[in-house]
């Protein structure tokens, strides 16, 4: 090992120092580290990056640097004193001999793999130069992480480096090393896969996830309590921050008083009473339960059976219009209840405004932590059959906000329409609890059917974000205006998948791109979204992608995944096509009464999302479909929803506000499953099945029968109501 030089020890001796003085680092996983010379790979979030590493590694580091910053008169002593290995695209040979020469003399080299600082916070590229490393060197390779360096003054957080406010000093940082990998094993897929292992492991180590729903909440309603929280789209009442926190609070008051149930029905469409509802749950330390009214009788009685609900709250024109709901017990019917409250939602109105959250939290007698303690139920959409109840956690919840609130980078400017029900995942966080916490201001309206409606709102309190899916983004090509949605700067859809005709329609009629996302009631939801890419700052300038046409976008912060062969589980590179499992904080803590069906999906804390995925090498994730919705015919994996797409295409069928089309497997003698059309539309099927001959589409693929049905099963979401659907290929 090289000994170090005085100018070496010298900036070493008050360079710690000084950095020490701005950052708190935690360092894990030391034991990790060869005692010889290796290589190591980071991700790249910041300009400290290499400050903040040496502070967490025990021995100097040789950083391989960019040629042009390596000779910069102002940094070239300093990087020369420290052993830096200048590097540049026509001289890359001399630097891969240089480092590989460093680490047999039993150095730690250290290459940022992705080659710029990442502009979302989410890892990029891998770029192949570490790999040549290694692999001339035969060094071992350990993957490395910094956690919690976006936001900082020198990420790009906010759109723009050093020009913001430090949010703490000294800024606590974790730096987390994984366990050596050999240079063969070291490839871009494993590489990648390890990183985000770590980045997992570091975001869910965060203290700040161990916090109560309900304290997230007051310490959101607490900045800028005079700004408007919500805006009612019926009658256009708004209530501020401060005043929906004194409601709530009031509110949360009688329900610990009067009911000792754990968990309380809310039955309400998105509104200003339904949001006010559920954060008065919260903060009353029970659980909201958001029952979907759209969804039956049967369905709701067995979701009040096994949540065990007792109380509902809900508003007499509501209960008017639901002619047969399975009601608990009791009704709190907030019309009547609330006017009766006005002299306590003012004290709490006042006393929200001034005393501060820390000591408003025991007034409300929050609990210090929450944690894996239940926090939120919420029932599946049942599209296999009866609803499942998923349990989130105060973690799941909290760590899902914090997680899309990096993706969004929201302004205060910014504004959403919550169209989408509370007991829809994707309105539970992304619609309630987010808006409660980052303070993003909402305006509610209680039918997301109702486009024309909806587009009026956008357009008249000027809203920039629209998240929903693509079964009510269509309703927007026929009852919307172009000049209606001028105001929005994202539109974002889940829930199901983005067709491509649906995306290049909306576009060309509203100069709007839209993006899609993925997500599960089980991860609370949002795994991944596709976002816009930054604007370059000047023409031809590279800008990094931050969406790719066909895929449902990167993973979130804090979330690692892994690509299983469906039917043996073996662990497969992430660019192959198979199973998709995830890990983080976001996944819920299983189904509530059914350790069946949870120790299906929950295994070492992976969830087997049901899909099959695969990763490109910019990391990002393409879903293929669910499994569900997969056909073994003759040994091979036939896909319904291409099977469906191509169909749609050849007969003309995408310009239908309702979904034409449903493919069906159903079980077959001969070769264990036929395909069934399920058609809302006359179709020929041998003229069909000549078609989709024509167009190359394989015979396994192509369905056999025809059953004409009036229209195509689907729940309140959009989404295909496979349950339905099968009755109804059987009946054929």
């Amino acid at each position: 090992m090289r000994p170090q030089s005085t100018a070496e020890r010298v900036l070493y001796f008050f360079g710690r120092p000084l950095v020490r003085c701005f950052y708190r680092v935690s360092a894990l996983g030391l034991e990790n580290l060869p005692a010889g010379g290796f290589l190591l790979v980071p991700n790249h979030i910041s300009w400290v990056d290499a400050l903040v590493l040496q502070l967490a590694c025990p021995r100097p580091i040789r950083y391989v640097i960019d040629q042009e910053y390596y000779h910069k008169r102002i940094l070239h002593p300093i990087l020369r004193a420290l052993g830096c290995i200048p590097i540049s695209n026509r001289h890359s040979h001399a630097a891969v001999r240089a480092a590989a020469e460093r680490i047999a003399a039993g150095e730690i080299v250290c290459v940022f793999p992705e080659g710029e600082l990442e502009r979302r916070g989410t890892l990029l590229r891998l770029q192949r130069g570490y790999e040549v490393i290694a692999r001339h060197a035969q060094a071992q390779v350990v993957p490395v992480w910094l956690d919690q360096l976006w936001g900082s003054i020198f990420s790009f957080q906010g759109g723009k480096f050093f020009r913001k406010f430090p949010k703490r000093i000294p800024y606590p940082v974790t730096v987390a090393f994984g366990r050596p990998l050999d240079a063969k094993s070291a490839d871009i897929a494993t590489m990648r896969e390890e990183l985000l292992k770590l980045g997992e492991f570091c975001f869910s180590r965060r203290p700040s996830l161990e916090r109560h729903l309900a304290e997230e909440c007051v310490r959101g309603l607490k900045r800028r309590p005079f700004a408007t929280a919500v805006i009612d789209g019926i009658d256009h009442s708004s209530l501020s921050r401060a005043k929906l926190l004194g409601a709530a609070s009031a509110l949360s008051r009688h329900l610990r008083k009067e009911f000792p149930d754990e968990r309380i029905a809310i039955v309400l469409p998105a509104s200003k009473g339904s949001m006010m509802a559920n954060l008065a749950v919260i903060l009353a330390n029970k659980t909201p339960v958001d029952l979907n009214f759209t969804m039956g009788r049967g369905a709701n009685e067995s979701c009040c059976r096994r949540a065990n609900l007792g109380v509902a709250i809900s508003a007499t024109p509501f209960i008017e219009r639901l002619d047969d709901f399975p009601w608990p017990e009791r009704v709190l019917k907030l019309d009547e209840l609330m006017p009766r409250m006005k002299r306590q939602i003012i004290l709490w109105w006042i006393v929200s405004i001034v005393v501060p959250a820390r000591l408003l939290l025991p007034l409300l007698k929050i609990p210090k932590k929450g944690g894996h303690a239940e926090a939120v139920l919420l029932f599946t959409s049942g599209t296999t059959g009866e609803p499942k109840g998923a349990v989130m956690s105060h973690r799941n919840v909290v760590g899902n906000v914090f997680q899309f609130r990096q993706l969004l980078d929201a302004k205060k400017t910014d504004a959403i329409l919550a169209s989408l029900p509370f007991f829809h995942t994707f309105g539970s966080t992304v619609t309630l609890w987010y808006p409660l916490i980052e303070g993003v201001r909402i305006v509610t309206y209680p039918n997301p059917l109702d486009a024309s409606k909806c587009a009026a709102l956008i357009d008249r309190y000027e809203l920039t974000f629209l998240l929903l899916t693509p079964t009510f983004l269509r309703l927007y090509l026929r009852k919307a205006e172009p000049k209606q949605l001028r105001s929005l700067r994202l539109i974002i859809t889940g829930a199901e998948k983005l067709p491509l005709e649906l995306a290049t329609h909306f576009e060309e009629r509203f100069r709007k791109k839209v993006f899609e996302g993925y997500g599960l009631t089980e991860t609370a939801p949002v795994v991944s979204v596709n976002l816009p890419d930054p604007e370059p700052k000047k023409p031809g300038e590279h800008v990094q992608p931050s969406s790719r046409l066909g895929s449902v976008g990167r993973l979130a912060p804090g979330i690692a995944a892994e690509i299983r062969e469906p039917e043996t589980g073996r662990k497969l590179s992430l660019f192959d096509p198979g199973m998709l499992w995830l890990r983080g904080v976001s996944i819920f803590e299983g189904y509530l009464q059914d350790q069946e069906r949870t120790a299906e999906v929950l295994r070492d804390d992976w969830l087997k999302t049901g899909d099959i995925g695969r990763f490109d090498e910019d990391g990002f994730l393409y879903i293929e479909g669910r499994l569900s919705r997969f056909s073994k015919i003759g040994g091979e994996m036939v896909p319904h929803e291409a099977i469906e797409h191509k169909i749609i295409e050849l007969l003309g069928l995408s310009g239908r506000d309702e979904r034409p089309i449903a493919i069906i497997g159903v079980q077959d003698e001969a070769k264990g499953e036929a395909l069934v059309l399920l058609s809302a539309v006359d179709i020929n099927i041998a003229e069909l099945r000549e078609q989709l001959h024509d167009a190359g589409v394989p015979n396994l693929w192509i369905p056999k029968h025809v059953q004409r049905v009036e229209t195509i099963p689907v729940l309140a979401s959009g989404k295909l109501d496979l349950k339905r659907c099968q009755e109804c290929a059987a009946e054929g």
